[in-house]
């Protein structure tokens, strides 16, 4: 199954919806409230009662962006989510 949350993001092109329909997925969507969730989350995060670092796999300086969009959209180095120092 794949699930997709958020904010709708409008019109997206080449979507694989043929590769979808060949694997028998099942898609679901829907909106987030994320006014409703951000400020608790960020509170929960600040204080130490959840930790979002775990997601973190690759630290790089701000000029190496477009490596780390790479990275990412390659899965390279098992990377899962990159930030950015300035």
């Amino acid at each position: 199954m794949v699930s997709v949350t958020g904010v709708y993001g409008g019109v997206v092109d080449k979507f694989p919806l043929g590769a979808i329909f060949a694997k028998g997925l099942n898609l679901v969507a829907g909106q987030t409230h994320v006014r409703a969730y951000l400020e608790p989350q960020l509170a929960r995060a600040g204080n130490g009662e959840i930790d979002p670092t775990f997601v973190i796999t690759h630290h790089l300086p701000l000029d190496a962006a477009p490596d780390g969009y790479r990275i990412f959209q390659a899965k390279q180095d098992g990377c899962i989510k990159v930030v950015l120092r300035p």
